[in-house]
């Protein structure tokens, strides 16, 4: 943040308030409070000393955006970092801890319905509210943020159920999340739903607020922001997934600056809810709106002739009406970073993303974690982690371990390959930075690439991270092979593979996986062997046969990236399944294929007999999932003398256009067929489950 800014902020002449615990304070309960803690004796001293050592991470968790920001006497939003965990299943104990003067971490780990209904519970300052899984449900009431609350994060709720059977009411002011007032708060990964008036109100000169990766749907008024002349509000809106809710999308009055981005809305053909508009810009505000997509929106983008309002990179799909900018507003980086998503991945993204998240706030009824901790390595090229690459760290593994081992990598680039033996299992590389792209394993070699002892890699050994050991996870990371193929047109063997994995039950949770032609070999041990795949909130980027193998492997709520070929041309396959015979191959399902090559230019697969053997039986599934204009309508075809006819190649329920209807060259399943290839039928007695 610019200097002139963080003054201009404190010459609201607003008076500067207590703050929470900051960072440099957490060493011990005693110093976090100060010398006698107040409310605590010294035996209790110990033991917040002790709980704080062992926080998890989600409570620690800072926002981004504007909330993030040092201003009005706060740095940052942090809510009740380092402070007490509890945990409430009752409305007197939510309200007891979330109205306290005290910093708290509650843990919502039930369904709370409040009495009355409609009752708002006045959070003060320095909470985090979160919810233990997707366990955590406010009913029939929300929270209310006052003057001069602040620091304040509510996370992973579902919040629903205030409405009182008036559409547009005005006698009953229910919202799940009002604020009148109040500064530095983050609201994230949230369900609200179904209230009598707004879902979220910030109002009265609230500002330094973050909204990202909430669900907002099935109400009349969702997101509100001004009631005040003042041009005071700097408030950050991304990720969010608003879907049939009729006005304020938001809708935002006087804001000094808005930034809008990465969000997408939903009006869905056939209901009972119509869009009157998406976002407003009204008054004086200054907006910015970047890479967002409206899905039949009506009036999708519209502004006041005060108002200034500047988009770029968003995608409008089926939507009629206003679609209006004009003006200048700011320059978001000035005040914090940030990262775009592509517009036309978020319908696949945020249905996937959005809301609470199973792995977030789960807890005992202690406070303390419900799972065996996990021994932890940590990676850092900087030398602050006990380990400089990602293979040292995978040596220092002990061979059969018997629990998990958490390869925790700190953000940036590990020019490496890495593999995970067989004898490693129950092995997670995770990365530590607040995106996916923070932290990158990237490698070049190619299938032709001569190996230092003579002869080539060939296309497995060309894999940047191999893994051959069970129960193995990676998340929030990206794997990358960025071979140079016009480089080495005279090298024989352009196959290069950014991830092979060799093994059951692995689970690819929120990465990306880039390369050009074989970008994620998923494969077993043997011929015989089981090797099960479950790769979720992800992105795949390639040309050629760029998901193959013989695992049973599914791509859930995913985005395939299709991407040209080295000299520019457009022409590839999705798929080259080598399935074994009665084995599951590859079902791709509610996700999404695009990217910017030429239309019909992509087949969805081809089957891939490997080393010609015919009793192999490759299958691809693609159901539930959006197509774009580049997949070919015959979108099938042969493979070295191998027909995709006698093989398992078959679509369900695809939208978008690339998606067809069923013909001989394009068959479909039945309903009755569709019935038995479901993620379920992939993963059989194997629950994936962060760790």
């Amino acid at each position: 943040m610019s200097e002139q800014h963080s003054k201009a902020r404190h010459r609201r002449g607003r008076k500067a308030l207590a703050v929470g615990v900051p960072l440099a304070l957490t060493v011990s309960g005693v110093l976090a409070y100060g010398t006698d803690l107040g409310f605590l004796g010294a035996d209790a001293q110990q033991r917040a000393a002790a709980a704080t050592a062992a926080a998890p991470a989600w409570a620690k968790a800072t926002a981004d955006g504007f909330a993030s920001l040092n201003s009005l006497g706060q740095n940052g939003t942090y809510g009740g970092r380092d402070a007490q965990i509890v945990t409430v299943r009752t409305q007197a104990d939510l309200e007891k801890y979330a109205t306290a003067a005290e910093p708290y971490v509650i843990v919502v780990a039930g369904t709370i319905t409040m009495n009355p209904v409609g009752k708002e519970i006045k959070v003060q300052s320095d909470k985090t509210i979160v919810g233990s899984g997707t366990a955590g449900h406010i009913v029939g009431g929300g929270f209310f943020l006052g003057t001069g609350v602040h620091n304040v994060i509510i996370r992973n709720l579902t919040i629903r159920d205030a409405y009182q059977g008036i559409w547009n009411d005005k006698d009953h002011d229910f919202d799940a999340i009002q604020m009148d007032g109040a500064h530095h708060v983050w609201i994230d990964h949230n369900d609200l739903r179904h209230m009598a008036d707004g879902l979220i109100d910030v109002r009265k000169d609230s500002t330094n607020v973050t909204v990202s990766w909430n669900k907002l749907s099935n109400d009349n008024k969702a997101f509100g922001i001004g009631w005040t002349d003042n041009v005071v509000t700097d408030i950050t809106i991304h990720h969010n997934w608003i879907r049939e809710t009729e006005q304020r999308n938001p809708s935002t009055d006087n804001a000094a600056h808005a930034h809008l981005y990465n969000n997408f809305l939903e009006d869905v053909a056939g209901t009972d809810i119509k869009s009157s508009y998406g976002n407003y810009s009204r008054g004086k505000t200054k907006m910015v709106l970047e890479n967002s997509y409206f899905q039949g929106m009506n009036n999708p983008v519209i502004k006041d002739s005060t108002a200034t309002l500047v988009q770029r990179g968003s995608v409008f799909s089926g939507t009629s009406g206003r679609n209006e900018s004009g003006g200048t507003a700011f320059d978001p980086k000035t005040y914090y970073a940030y990262a775009l998503d592509a517009a036309a991945n978020l319908p696949a993204l945020l249905k996937s993303e959005a809301g609470p998240r199973s792995s977030i706030g789960t807890t005992s009824s202690a406070g303390t974690s419900t799972k065996a901790a996990a021994t932890t390595l940590t990676v850092a090229k900087d030398g602050s982690g006990q380990y400089s690459t990602v293979q040292a760290a995978v040596n220092a593994v002990p061979a059969n371990n018997a629990s998990r081992v958490v390869i925790a990598v700190k953000p940036g680039t590990y020019r490496e390959t890495v593999k995970v033996p067989s004898n490693k299992p129950h092995v997670t590389i995770q990365g530590t930075g607040g995106s996916r792209k923070d932290t990158v394993i990237v490698y070049n070699n190619a299938a032709g690439t001569p190996k230092p002892g003579g002869g080539t890699y060939g296309t497995g050994g060309s894999a940047t991270v191999a893994v051959e050991a069970d129960d193995f996870q990676a998340r929030n990371l990206t794997i990358s092979n960025d071979f140079d193929e016009k480089a080495n047109q005279n090298l024989s063997g352009h196959q290069a593979v950014a991830l092979r994995t060799a093994a059951d039950k692995v689970f690819l949770d929120g990465i990306i996986t880039e390369g050009d032609q074989d970008t994620l070999l998923l494969d077993t041990a043997a011929k015989d062997r089981l090797g099960r795949v479950y790769v979720r909130n992800s992105y795949i980027t390639g040309n050629v046969d760029f998901i193959f193998g013989r695992a049973s492997a599914v791509i859930d709520r995913s985005v395939i990236t299709l991407k040209k070929r080295w000299d520019g041309t457009s022409a590839g396959y999705v798929t080259a399944p080598s399935t074994a015979a009665n084995r599951k191959g590859i079902l791709i399902a509610n996700s999404a294929v695009n990217g910017d090559v030429s239309a019909s230019s992509f087949f969805l697969g081809r089957p891939w007999h490997a080393g010609g053997d015919a009793t192999l039986d490759p299958q691809t599934t693609v159901r539930n999932t959006t197509l774009s204009a580049a997949v070919k309508s015959t979108p099938w075809t042969d493979m070295s003398g191998f027909s995709w006819k006698d093989d398992r190649f078959a679509e369900y329920k695809n939208t978008g256009p690339g998606s067809g209807a069923a013909g001989s060259n394009r068959p479909h399943l039945t309903d009755a067929q569709a019935a038995g290839q479901e993620v379920a039928d992939w993963l059989g007695d194997w629950t994936p489950t962060a760790s």
